[in-house]
């Protein structure tokens, strides 16, 4: 079993927020691979998917991102699902709009939904997929950027880089390697 979490805060205030680019990347995800069942538990909305015939959840929590790791350990513990069969997506401010990367582990950055993640999985080593949602403009603290809306040209970039990379859930669910995944897409684009 495989579980998939995309950070956000919930409510329709932080819906289209760049905090919020993990829950738009599990919109996509449910788009392409579909979902046969949905719940709310363990304080989060969990769809129920089957990709190659593993059993995969999509995960948004609803513990707003600083508590993120509390919903991700009760999932974890509830399914008993292992620390490597789990990706967080969430937004990486260090990257532009439209260059995301998948990473095996690595420090929270000053991410607090990573933060949260790490404390509650006792450890940094972990898998994610960072979504680019850019620097800070001038005059930005980055506390108001994360949550400031996307702009329309950016979402439409955002949702473009994450449609090119979509196959790396077929891949890792058909058991490739995450090493030769990270290789595979997180090779620059060449046109």
């Amino acid at each position: 079993m495989k579980l998939i979490v995309g950070l956000g805060n919930p409510g329709k205030e932080y819906a289209i927020t760049r905090h919020n680019a993990g829950w738009i990347a599990v919109d996509i995800l449910l788009e392409k691979y579909g979902f046969n069942n949905e719940k709310s538990e363990h304080n989060s909305i969990i769809y129920f998917s089957v990709i190659n015939g593993e059993k995969v959840l999509f995960v948004k929590p609803q513990t707003f991102m600083n508590k993120s790791g509390i919903a991700v350990r009760a999932i974890m513990d509830y399914y008993k699902i292992s620390k490597e069969d789990v990706i967080i997506l969430h937004d990486e401010k260090d990257f532009p709009i439209g260059k995301n990367q998948l990473k095996f582990q690595g420090s929270a950055a000053g991410h607090n939904g990573i933060k949260s993640v790490i404390q509650y999985l006792n450890g940094e080593d972990f898998k994610r997929y960072r979504i680019g949602i850019g620097q800070p403009e001038q005059g930005w603290q980055i506390v108001d950027w994360v949550l400031s809306k996307i702009k329309e040209d950016e979402l439409f970039e955002m949702k473009k880089s994450i449609v090119e990379n979509i196959e790396f859930l077929n891949d890792w669910t058909n058991e490739e390697p995450f090493n030769k995944i990270m290789s595979k897409y997180n090779a620059p684009k060449t046109n």
